[in-house]
């Protein structure tokens, strides 16, 4: 089968390889569309972050070359010996973490947070959301509804990402809120805030194209580049947001999203970091605010799926493009880096 293979920085290969198998245990699915995460770029430009390089991953027992993608539907076409949950046919999305169950934090039941945890698609595994079949832990599966298409089931990962940055911050029904960055995941984050109640949402975002999609999905847009956005943010709301949502990974950015919020509000750190970012810690104290930050998702797949069949985190808003497994490279990654107008892109496998 054809599957899109991580070897290096900037040197991704679509491969032909053998078509896995569902062992014992595992789910076998026809990958139906996977959608290009940040991570999956991160990689491509600045990895290995999460993929295993030198020494095989401790759970999926892989390292590169890795098959990439882990935001991805499909359907079962194959079960192995012990499988209980699902059956030939079923139209299923995948929770793509790997962890040991037998680490303190497992024990807590924050898998997200384990000592050896990885990404189906990152850290390895019987195939990827970037080939024509996966082979997939049984743990990792979850149905959808015909309610729910393919293509949506595709944002089912990335929308957990949002809806836990969410759930873990101290955001009551009616509070106001900021999204710095509003990529994939920051339009998901506004998402999640107006199915969490949020009453007034502020996105800030250079490109105008960005800006306009977070205006689109109910935020107040603004441009950094023709104001202060922290003392526009104060003005607006009288003090500050409650809760501020930093999504872009850019050191200064960060201050930013701190400098916004009220008395006692708090930041989210919901992006990755490619290098350190420095605060003042002043910012923090004298206004007695937090910080907080969050990998992943945990336990809310079903709440995330329960909501797109309401009509939450919809695919037509967010899909810029949909291309074919054989112009990943050139039409998915590349254009992702080149074309600020994309926001989500699709892959179909075939």
């Amino acid at each position: 089968m054809k599957a899109l293979r991580w070897h290096g920085v900037k040197d991704l290969r679509l491969d032909h390889i053998d078509e896995p198998t569902a062992q014992k245990g595992q789910v076998k699915i026809k990958v139906e569309w996977c959608g290009i995460c940040g991570s999956d770029l991160h990689e491509y430009t600045a990895g290995p972050i999460f993929i295993p390089t030198e020494e095989p991953h401790p759970l999926s027992g892989d390292k590169a070359p890795i098959i990439l993608g882990h935001e991805f539907s499909g359907q079962v076409v194959e079960v192995g010996e012990e499988i209980t949950k699902v059956q030939v046919g079923d139209r299923v999305v995948v929770e793509p973490i790997y962890a040991c169950g037998k680490c303190t934090a497992c024990k807590q039941g924050t898998y997200n947070l384990c000592e050896k945890m990885g990404f189906y698609g990152l850290a390895g595994g019987n195939g990827g959301g970037f080939s024509e079949y996966a082979s997939i832990p049984e743990a990792m599966i979850h149905k959808i509804p015909d309610t729910v298409s393919y293509e949506q089931g595709a944002l089912v990962e990335p929308s957990a990402v949002a809806l836990h940055a969410v759930r873990q911050s101290k955001l009551k029904v009616g509070d106001k809120a900021a999204v710095f960055g509003t990529g994939p995941i920051g339009l998901l984050v506004i998402e999640a805030l107006k199915a969490s109640g949020a009453s007034e949402i502020y996105a800030v975002e250079l490109s105008e194209q960005r800006r306009k999609k977070a205006e689109e999905f109910g935020a107040i847009g603004i441009d950094p580049s023709e104001c202060d956005p922290v003392e526009h943010i104060q003005k607006l709301t009288n003090g500050g947001v409650d809760v501020s949502y930093e999504v872009t990974g850019v050191p200064p950015v960060l201050t930013q999203a701190i400098n916004s919020t009220k008395i006692g509000g708090e930041t989210m750190i919901v992006s990755i970091f490619e290098t350190e970012a420095s605060i003042h810690p002043q910012n923090i104290v004298l206004k007695e605010r937090t910080i907080n930050g969050i990998i992943g998702y945990r336990n809310v797949f079903p709440a995330v799926i329960s909501l797109m069949a309401q009509g939450y985190f919809p695919a037509d808003k967010l899909v810029t493009k949909r291309i074919k497994l054989d112009e990943a490279i050139e039409e998915g990654f590349e254009t992702l880096l080149k074309e600020r107008t994309q926001v989500k892109i699709l892959v179909k496998a075939e």
